[in-house]
């Protein structure tokens, strides 16, 4: 009886501490997006096309990919260019939360050791930051979707903040994880950049599922990003709604991983100052 008592008011506990912890970021809103605009706005500044880069960026990436596996390497996906760069843009995005958002707490090094504010505003404001780069490009997206003839389905469309949310979602929580324990291993920042490289090509942006062999789908579904990709392939690609078991996937991927970020930076940001 005693250890359900205890039980039950360890999670009552652990619930209160959330929700205080919620609140306490929420007051720090004015914080958060003060540092996303600055990051915006310092992101391109000494360079002569600023902000275009934004947009210049993916195309570039668009340009080459395209060039290499339609043209050398021959992948048979018809309108190779529209489902490349449909997965390519929320790769970029989830790149960066991986490995560029594994710095985001070092980087500010001078900033926590001069005043308190909750260490999570960090990987949150790097992600959010990440999260409107993101949102910008998907205008192009929709221009060469309409421009092209390739069509919008305005009902499926519907679904795609839901697919935004849940991507942000899993890379808030890979960011948190990964920038705690680079204050730690300082390694781990150059270790994720080979892992990014290797994790695109296990994903389902330059090749469609069908393409995997059939023995090695079960595996290659265990990749988070898998369920995300085909979410918005379903949705921009094949303008269809997208599959409740595609969304089930993605949706459990990202509390997990936001769950595990936010124990591991939460036990790990106590002993920041001494270790930056």
């Amino acid at each position: 009886m005693d250890m359900q008592v205890k039980k039950l008011w360890s999670v009552y506990w652990s619930g209160k501490t959330m929700i205080s912890k919620i609140k306490e970021i929420y007051e720090y809103r004015e914080m958060i997006a003060s540092m996303i605009r600055r990051d915006l706005r310092g992101r391109y500044k000494a360079s002569v096309l600023g902000f275009l880069w934004t947009f210049l960026n993916p195309l570039f990436q668009l340009f080459i990919y395209t060039m290499v596996f339609s043209v050398i390497m021959r992948a048979n996906i018809e309108d190779f260019y529209i489902y490349l760069f449909i997965g390519l843009v929320p790769w970029n995005f989830f790149s960066a939360s991986l490995a560029g958002g594994a710095s985001c707490v070092v980087a500010q090094e001078n900033l926590i050791k001069k005043i308190y504010f909750p260490r999570l505003v960090l990987p949150i404001t790097y992600v959010t930051s990440a999260l409107v780069n993101m949102l910008l490009t998907f205008i192009i997206i929709f221009v060469v979707l309409i421009f092209s003839g390739h069509g919008i389905n305005v009902l499926a469309l519907c679904f795609l903040p839901i697919v935004f949310f849940i991507e942000y979602v899993l890379a808030l929580g890979i960011c948190m994880l990964t920038s705690a324990l680079t204050v730690y291993f300082r390694d781990l920042e150059y270790i994720l950049n080979i892992l990014a490289m290797a994790w695109m090509y296990l994903s389902p942006i330059m090749y469609t599922t069908e393409m995997v062999p059939e023995n090695l789908r079960s595996i290659f579904k265990l990749n988070p990003l898998t369920a995300i990709i085909e979410a918005y392939h379903e949705i921009l690609y094949y303008k269809m709604i997208p599959q409740i078991s595609t969304l089930g996937s993605a949706i459990i991927w990202g509390i997990v991983f936001l769950i595990v970020g936010v124990f591991t930076f939460e036990k790990l940001q106590k002993n920041f100052v001494e270790e930056l």
